[in-house]
């Protein structure tokens, strides 16, 4: 396993969710320094970032580490977007909107994302480029 506290960023994502996939396909395309680095939750990798930082099993969405500090719901995608190109970074002005606003929004969404968009049957197969980039490869 790579070590992470020498990579600039982590998004551990539900491995199982197909919106989850949508999004981690979505940071790759849109990740301007390519620096961004993936593990889902379920995998072995996940898991030890999980229990490093004290990451709840109750979380089973997108958690972003950064210089080894964690950041859930809301936070996780503002600042997972201070990362993206062209107007995709506008997306981190979502900070304005109150914390308990943005993360009641993103829970409810998140309680739901697997009914509205179903699980997984399949991996995706990423290209050399970006599979070096996945931490539970």
């Amino acid at each position: 396993m790579k070590e992470a506290k020498y990579l600039p960023a982590i998004v551990l994502f539900d491995g199982d969710c197909n919106f989850c996939d949508a999004s981690v396909q979505f940071i790759i395309r849109h990740d301007r320094h390519a620096s961004i680095h993936f593990a889902s939750l379920q995998s072995e990798v996940g898991q030890s970032l999980r229990t490093r930082h004290r990451i709840p099993e109750s979380v089973d969405s997108i958690v972003y580490i950064e210089e080894g500090v964690p950041y859930l719901k809301s936070d996780a995608a503002i600042r997972i977007a201070e990362h993206l190109d062209g107007r995709w970074r506008l997306l981190r002005l979502i900070r304005f909107i109150p914390r308990p606003i943005r993360d009641h929004g993103y829970a409810l969404f998140a309680k739901h994302r697997t009914r509205l968009f179903g699980k997984k049957e399949v991996c995706t197969l990423p290209s050399p480029d970006v599979r070096k980039r996945f931490l539970d490869r």
